[in-house]
């Protein structure tokens, strides 16, 4: 049969793909990892397959008690599933957002979300071995990419070390056992802290060590090496790769982390404080829409000229990555220094992000 006959028998499919902005997003699954961790999962009224790179992060947009809430977390899903998105969210004590979501998000909710963004992915760095660590909640990227190298059969040799307070506490643990059991390029390794009475462990006890690195993964430092946990656990990564003479330009741990609630608050204190100062230059800042104009330090970033006049731009990451803080300059120039929430296009069209631009002249921004 012709490839002109056999195409009769195709229905075309005219689907929209997922880019960088602002998307409303409903609930369809809300799924109970473990007592404090919960996934949700994603998708839009009209069919969009959702392209990203695995280890890429969104950051959702919420009110809370009326006040406008950022907050950014990592898609624990894998593109190779790609009419749905997921993240996984723990909940902390006296977290706003997060004891919100595990508290007032259900299936059928709708929210905003900005995205995907994120420099931490497997894609920009592609390697025949890698390892995979992961400390708590931290292995939402890192299964993201397993997710992804087990769904498209990539011949990829990978070890997923992961680390947890006890056996209750290991998200997704059924799924890793069961692609540990599928596939021969898949090492899983297991850390817990410790066991609570009742609980059966045989697995690895106490914290990740150079010595339990070597068990896990003996040839580590010929691998890459994709990280993400909290900062203690990711220090403590870089120090044992550091002291073993790992090329820790191998190496990648995710870069942004939740931003607190009193981060506006001390901006704003910031902003303050080098008014109340003499700056040796200083420069007005004007903000078209809202009328209002302010004097900033030299060096003073956009956020903080906003925050010092009353005005509260949205941010997340507070790092130039998320791109949730972006603006548009309609005179002067902001010097910027981004790590890659910002297209060239964007840039071009004057666009900057406001948590990295920094005041070097007068200025005036939409906003």
């Amino acid at each position: 049969m012709s490839s002109i006959s056999s195409n009769l028998y195709l229905n075309p499919v005219n689907t929209q793909t997922w880019a960088n902005g602002r998307h409303l997003v409903r609930c369809l699954k809300v799924i109970r990892e473990t007592a404090d961790v919960i996934t949700y999962c994603f998708s839009m009224q009209e069919p969009v397959l959702f392209f990203f790179k695995p280890g890429q992060f969104v950051t959702l947009e919420l009110e809370i008690d009326g006040h406008q809430a950022m907050r950014s977390y990592t898609i624990s899903s894998a593109p190779s599933i790609p009419y749905s998105f997921s993240i996984t969210v723990k909940r902390v004590p006296g977290g706003r957002v997060s004891n919100w979501l595990h508290d007032n998000l259900k299936e059928g909710g709708v929210l905003a979300v900005h995205g995907p963004v994120g420099q931490f992915n497997c894609i920009d760095f592609p390697a025949d071995k890698v390892l995979l660590l992961s400390g708590g909640v931290g292995i939402t990227p890192v299964m993201s990419m397993a997710r992804w190298f087990f769904n498209t059969n990539g011949e990829v040799d990978m070890v997923f070390a992961h680390s947890a307070r006890t056996p209750a506490d290991i998200i997704y643990r059924a799924e890793l056992d069961y692609m540990s059991t599928r596939i021969d390029n898949f090492k899983l390794h297991l850390i817990c802290e410790r066991n609570e009475i009742g609980q059966v462990w045989g697995g690895y006890r106490g914290f990740l060590s150079r010595e339990m690195l070597q068990l896990i993964a003996p040839d580590f430092l010929e691998r890459e090496v994709f990280c993400c946990g909290p900062t203690p656990y990711m220090r403590a990564v870089r120090r044992i790769l550091g002291e073993a003479g790992y090329d820790m330009s191998r190496y990648h741990e995710e870069s942004f982390g939740a931003t607190p609630d009193e981060d506006i608050a001390a901006a704003e204190k910031q902003a303050e404080v080098a008014q109340s100062e003499t700056p040796q230059a200083s420069h007005w800042v004007t903000f078209s829409e809202s009328g209002k104009s302010v004097q900033a330090a030299q060096g003073a970033t956009l956020y903080e000229a906003a925050a010092s006049s009353g005005l509260t731009i949205p941010k997340a990451c507070g790092m130039g990555i998320c791109g949730t803080c972006k603006v548009r300059v309609l005179s002067g120039t902001a010097a910027m220094e981004h790590n890659g929430g910002i297209t060239e296009e964007e840039i071009a069209e004057g666009y900057v992000l406001s948590c990295c631009s920094r005041v070097t002249e007068a200025v005036t921004v939409e906003y």
